[in-house]
């Protein structure tokens, strides 16, 4: 007898014998009992689960000598001769070949013919979303209303390609995949039939390529025992189909998780020079590493895996978390797509598995968010947070004045985010405070005759808005101290002109020397703005003091601090970002002195240290390096 492949020997000659489309065989089934029978029938579904196979059956219940039975004998001289393909009265026409509108019109014609020797004249047409549209519109007439001995069956693969006219004159049926542990059972079957012994890994893996395919899967089957004798196992076929085994990819990724490029590159060339194909090494890690993200969310499930969750490597488990193997699936989906436009996919691969062996330094932006909320959590809490908020409230206590019944105090410096504090710290300038409140220290006998503020009334100048010069000038016929005039030049242009508000800040030692108004600051480029503007300030300087005033800005450098030692506040969020602190500026004691309610005109000689340039001296900033 000739040699007949597994897929055509194996074919079904029974309802019970569809794998995994049990609802359509149910369906069938009771419609040949019911006698409940279509004149036209769609089977649609993926390559090689049944649906030609499921045509055939149909037609020997509808035509068996016993029928229409749910059971055909498959005795009968009908029941043989559509086994065989020789029934004259069921046609079978590949759509792929007979796509015109004159194969159609054939078909016509001899749907008028009653059948020669069975009970129903079956045409079933194959690939039918191969006919063209005009071969579509001819049939619906005949498939509307058929002769009563005449039943079609439609079998296709692409049901979207089907016009809905033709679907809505047949009953549909949609195959289904067929599970790989179904599979499996039928290979065995099929390996005992011929006498050849098979493992169960080799069987599962044939299984799982054929993808849910029974047809692929007796395919890969006849193949893989040709060349393996008497025996199937697992090793023949890694080494004969050129596969990556699960202990040869432990291996691999191990190599990458203890971070050793080079190893892994070596093993790479390995495989390469072994046989193995770049595409296949590639669908190997994907399907490995998805094998690893399903155990990491707790499932174990062999059919899901492909292998035992034994199998896997615990090292690689424990190195890379869930985050940090979909990152790498992505990267080998992606790798998948780029070798087909590369210059080079073996540069590809060697890439991708590079960046694999910094993997477990990945960061997910989820972790960045959890480590800002850990930092500023902890920040929050540290003793030396507390302290300094508790210093800061202190030191604007006794610098910012009372304020009236109708004016609204600020926020309190203790309900402030802790991780921003520097921030606002920054941009402080002397004696105010990070809302822009500038301090006030002039007393009611500098107002000017007959310009005193009423009892009750809200002082603009004490709330730190922006008052005119013409204004303040009103106000006072002289200021006694140079810091005076720093405030009240900041606190009049901070409306008018912020830009020269904000480089005023910036200075520190003022002095004020008879008609001469000095400043300094650290930066040569805040020097050319003051000065660039020192025409307008020396006009609202003359306006205040009553007389001819000179101003002038000069660059100092800033003095470096001592270095102190880090708090472990700092140390945390340092380990947190992986940071490193590259420089401690240690500023004045945590309890900010009291400023002298009149301070000597020329005070230079008190500014010392970071207190020169309006930082704030309750605060200790640090520098670090994310």
């Amino acid at each position: 007898m000739a040699y007949e492949v597994t897929a055509t020997r194996r074919r079904p000659q029974r309802f019970e014998d569809l794998a995994g489309q049990e609802f359509v065989a149910e369906t069938l089934r009771n419609a040949m009992q019911s006698e409940k029978i279509a004149h036209a029938y769609l089977f649609s579904g993926p390559r090689g689960c049944g649906k030609t196979s499921t045509a055939r059956i149909l037609a020997k219940a509808l035509n068996c000598a016993k029928g229409p039975t749910a059971t055909p004998c498959g005795i009968c001289q009908q029941c043989q001769e559509i086994t065989k393909g020789a029934c004259t009265d069921v046609i079978e026409i590949d759509g792929a070949s007979n796509t015109s509108v004159n194969d159609v019109r054939q078909i016509k014609d001899e749907v008028l013919f009653p059948p020669q020797s069975c009970r129903y004249k079956i045409y079933i047409i194959d690939e039918v979303h191969m006919l063209s549209t005009s071969a579509f519109n001819a049939l619906l007439k005949t498939i509307e209303e058929p002769p009563a001995y005449a039943i079609f069956m439609f079998a296709t693969t692409e049901l979207q390609k089907v016009p809905a006219t033709i679907k809505s004159r047949c009953q549909q049926f949609n195959f289904r995949l067929v599970p790989a542990e179904k599979v499996k059972s039928l290979l065995a079957a099929a390996a005992e039939e011929i006498g050849i012994r098979a493992e169960e890994e080799a069987l599962y893996w044939i299984a799982r390529e054929s993808t849910g395919s029974v047809r692929d899967a007796y395919t890969l089957f006849d193949q893989v025992a040709a060349f393996s004798g008497d025996e199937i196992t697992y090793e023949k076929i890694r080494d004969k189909l050129g596969l990556v085994g699960v202990d040869r990819l432990n291996a691999l990724f191990e190599t990458c998780a203890a971070n050793k490029p080079s190893d892994a590159l070596a093993q790479i060339d390995d495989f390469l020079q072994g046989g193995i194909s770049i595409e296949q090494l590639i669908a190997n890690s994907t399907d490995y590493l998805r094998s690893l993200l399903l155990i990491k969310n707790g499932i174990t499930k062999a059919s899901l895996l492909g292998q035992s969750p034994d199998r896997f490597s615990r090292a690689v488990l424990e190195a890379w978390n869930a985050t940090q193997l979909e990152r790498g699936i992505s990267l080998f989906l992606q790798l998948y797509r780029d070798i087909r436009y590369s210059l080079s996919p073996r540069y590809e691969l060697e890439l991708a598995f590079s960046r694999l062996s910094w993997l477990n330094q990945y960061v997910s932006p989820a972790e960045v968010k959890a480590a800002i909320d850990q930092a500023q959590h902890l920040l929050a809490s540290s003793p030396q947070a507390a302290s300094r908020n508790g210093a800061e409230q202190t030191a604007y206590a006794t610098t910012q004045p009372q304020a009236t019944a109708t004016q609204s105090a600020p926020p309190k410096k203790n309900d402030r985010i802790p991780l921003f504090s520097a921030l606002a710290s920054a941009a402080r300038h002397d004696g105010g405070d990070e809302y822009g409140y500038a301090p006030d220290t002039a007393t009611p006998d500098d107002a000017g005759a007959g310009q005193s503020v009423p009892p009750g009334a809200q002082n603009p100048f004490e709330t730190g808005g922006a008052v005119p010069p013409e204004q303040t000038a009103m106000r006072t016929a002289t200021a006694a101290t140079a810091d005076e005039l720093r405030d009240r030049l900041i606190s009049a242009y901070k409306m008018t002109d912020a830009l020269l508000a904000s480089s005023l800040m910036h200075t520190a030692q003022w002095a004020r020397t008879g008609s001469t108004v000095t400043a300094v600051t650290d930066s040569e480029f805040l020097q050319k703005q003051i000065e660039a503007q020192r025409g307008k300030i020396a006009a609202s300087l003359t306006q205040w003091c009553g007389a001819p005033m000179q101003f002038s800005v000069t660059v100092q450098a800033r003095q470096q601090a001592a270095a102190q030692e880090i708090p472990p506040s700092v140390k945390i969020v340092c380990n947190a970002f992986r940071g490193n602190v590259i420089s401690v500026a240690s500023k004045a004691p945590e309890t900010a002195p009291e400023r002298p309610a009149t301070p000597a005109a020329d005070d230079s000689a008190e500014n010392t240290g970071a207190e020169q340039f309006g930082a704030d001296p309750t605060e200790e900033q640090y520098d670090e390096s994310l």
